[in-house]
């Protein structure tokens, strides 16, 4: 019984705080108004721990390493394994789709939030504000976080170069990354408490919605995402490390998902994935690269929510899905979408008229992408958040490196 409570002990406390949580906000929604603060103060203690956590982990990683081809090969292996997968995650949706086939209602009286635009912008305006900003304090905004994680690296770059004298500084990026590290563990302690708070929240708000005009789109991502999840999650673990791959990705991964689930924020959830990362085992040189670029650039559940939204697009409006050519450009639009989009601020709304555009889609199916694009967040969010650490395990198997037996807790 000890063995269990030190190994599982955090993960009980969280169940019992995000249960607590769920049940507040069932029968008790008058009090969540109350605890909202409490989750919202723990949600902004992890935002604010994120940016430096980030810079030190990337930035101290890349300084770490002698040859440059190991950054360059990493690089191109974590590429290959992010597009790959979606593109699986893009087609199982459609297979899913062509088995069970579901219909969805078009609501009149949606609301849909239009997000303010510069119609004089291009779209060279657009990629320069996705890579970079103007000033430096802007980098420090989690709305930057690209800019901020590309900054990041080229300082560990540079660092590499600077030769003895760099050395000084990748003594100062190691220890602010033990700092990070050991911060990040005293917020977490909180865990239970902010993130039962935020939950209670998310069952008032969001669980009415999901019985309205979209049940059974929503149904099926809720069930195939949730399969998608176990199988496909479960598999890539195995792949990766083999059968022992399994049980210990689950074991360090409940963690990660039940802050996601909470919190419905990849960037939140980030901190708790680095720690499941290095409980696995992931090198960090692979951890401290693979999974902040994940987090950015790599959305497994956008993926399977873009085939939906055209889906049911396509379904209001009477037109054939699975024409091929539909199909294929379903599947360029879900990686320009998981991949790019996923970077921007407010890059959802973006995928979504990108889809629009292409297809042609008139207005009367436009509240239909919007609405079901934020019922499934919560889990868009944790299949978002918590592929980037099996995909920095399948990196690990496929670059050579060996796990840390001694960080790696069976």
């Amino acid at each position: 019984m000890n063995k269990v409570l030190q190994n599982y002990g955090s993960i009980i406390w969280l169940l019992v705080g995000i249960t607590i949580g769920s049940l507040i906000g069932i029968f008790y929604p008058s009090a969540v108004d109350v605890l909202k603060p409490v989750g919202d103060i723990f949600l902004n203690l992890l935002f604010v721990s994120v940016i430096p956590l980030l810079f030190f982990a990337i930035s101290s990683s890349i300084a770490n390493i002698e040859d440059s081809k190991t950054l360059g090969k990493t690089i191109s292996i974590m590429t290959i394994v992010f597009i790959s997968t979606i593109v699986i995650a893009a087609v199982a949706t459609i297979f899913g789709l062509w088995t069970f086939p579901v219909t969805a209602l078009q609501d009149s009286n949606a609301l849909t939030d239009a997000l303010p635009s510069n119609p004089e912008d291009t779209w060279g305006d657009r990629i320069v504000r996705f890579l970079s900003v103007d000033e430096f304090a802007n980098l420090l905004s989690r709305k930057s976080i690209l800019a901020f994680v590309i900054f990041s690296l080229l300082v560990g770059v540079a660092t590499r170069r600077s030769g003895e004298m760099g050395k000084q500084f990748t003594q100062f990026l190691n220890a602010g990354n033990k700092v990070m590290e050991n911060l990040l563990t005293l917020i977490m302690k909180a865990g239970p408490i902010g993130l039962g708070a935020y939950f209670a929240f998310q069952v008032k708000t969001l669980g009415p919605e999901l019985f309205g005009f979209y049940a059974k789109p929503l149904g099926f991502y809720y069930v195939f995402g949730m399969i998608f999840f176990l199988v496909f999650f479960s598999l890539y673990a195995f792949i990766a490390k083999g059968p022992s791959g399994i049980p210990l990705f689950w074991k360090h991964n409940i963690a990660p998902s039940l802050t996601a689930l909470s919190t419905c924020s990849s960037l939140a959830t980030l901190p708790a994935n680095l720690l499941a990362a290095k409980r696995i085992g992931i090198p960090h040189n692979i951890a401290s690269i693979v999974i902040p670029l994940g987090n950015t650039l790599y959305k497994n559940g956008s993926a399977i929510s873009s085939i939906l939204k055209i889906y049911v697009a396509f379904s209001i409006l009477q037109w054939d899905f699975f024409e091929p050519t539909t199909l294929i450009t379903a599947v360029g639009i879900t990686v320009l979408v998981s991949m790019v989009a996923g970077g921007i601020p407010n890059g959802g709304f973006i995928g979504e008229m990108l889809m629009i555009s292409i297809y042609g889609i008139p207005n009367e199916a436009v509240p239909s992408i919007l609405i079901i694009g934020a019922l499934v967040d919560p889990l868009a969010t944790v299949l978002n958040a918590t592929a980037d650490t099996v995909a920095a395990m399948l990196v690990t198997r496929f670059s050579g490196e060996k796990f840390d037996a001694e960080s790696a807790e069976a």
